[in-house]
């Protein structure tokens, strides 16, 4: 198999120097061994994606000397696919409609269990609150409901695809993660309900969610290598627990080092400041960026 990455931006905002490292290294890395990178505009979002947006990370990559084959997928564009999962899942009993707001969710898991972590890879870990008031009721039997979110019930789902298996699952990790965590990271189904919880898979807004969309959008492209920033290395192991429930290979991972403010911060779109268009035109050069974000040329590897 042909050894593949993807940088899969979201067109709502402009690219900045942790986007510039993220995408330089799963180019460098596939072009060190000879394979491909790809290219995804992740716009789910409808309601913050814009279109001049997307153009400029094609024109800040282009400019930091990456190509990529077209055309380009993009994710507004493959919803009947993301519809196709949801309904296997909704028939086979995973799925339950959640009408739970963000508020309704905090209250509820204001006094968790003793020992119990309260944040999750999505943030506050969901107490079940609508899991439990479907309980009882085959939900398979009606049809999937298509204006209200829907939650994995996760220790089913895990239960289904790991039974009593310890551990449940892993991931083989090229990086790190954010506690050095590299090698073989395997996790059992009591962390998946304790550390995660219900997570939700499709937002009455999108029709999907991230996780659901980039399992299978990496399957569809035959990504054998997903690089990231180690914000997401928790989610790997949402992301096992789909491909093994949609039948879909495993990656490997490579969990890279995120790229900070002076003041220790993880950048985000909003630092416009450390925007690659800003440095573009203040005159850099490509280079000048990967020196910015610490690219050793003497090394193949950057954690």
């Amino acid at each position: 198999m042909t050894f593949t990455t993807r940088f899969a931006p979201s067109p709502t905002g402009p690219l900045h120097l942790g986007h510039a490292y993220s995408a330089l290294l799963a180019y460098d890395m596939a072009v060190s061994e000879g394979g491909d990178f790809l290219l995804r505009i992740e716009d789910i979002d409808q309601s913050r994606s814009r279109a001049h947006w997307e153009d400029q990370i094609y024109g800040d990559l282009k400019w930091l000397g990456l190509t990529w084959p077209e055309p380009v997928i993009r994710q507004s564009e493959r919803q009947p696919i993301y519809d196709q999962a949801l309904d296997d899942l909704w028939s086979r009993g995973l799925l339950y409609p959640c009408s739970c707001n963000r508020k309704d969710i905090a209250a509820a898991a204001s006094a968790p269990q003793e020992g119990a972590p309260l944040l999750g890879p999505d943030g506050i870990i969901y107490p079940g609150t609508c899991r439990v008031r479907w309980q009882g009721i085959d939900l398979s039997r009606r049809a999937r409901p298509k204006d209200q979110p829907l939650r994995l019930n996760i220790a089913k789902a895990a239960q289904l695809v790991f039974g009593d298996a310890k551990p449940g699952g892993s991931f083989p990790e090229l990086g790190l993660g954010p506690m050095k965590e590299s090698g073989h990271i395997a996790f059992t189904p009591y962390e998946l309900q304790t550390t995660i919880g219900d997570f939700v898979l499709s937002r009455r807004d999108m029709g999907t969610s991230y996780h659901l969309s980039v399992v299978l959008d990496d399957a569809a492209q035959k990504i054998t290598h997903v690089v990231r920033g180690q914000d997401l290395f928790e989610a790997a192991r949402i992301h096992v627990l789909l491909q093994a429930l949609l039948d879909l290979p495993t990656p490997a991972y490579f969990h890279h080092r995120l790229i900070r403010d002076d003041a220790g911060k993880r950048l985000a779109k909003r630092d416009d400041a450390r925007a690659i268009a800003k440095y573009r035109a203040e005159g850099a050069s490509p280079q000048d960026i990967r020196a910015m974000v610490g690219f050793d040329p003497c090394r193949s590897l950057h954690r």
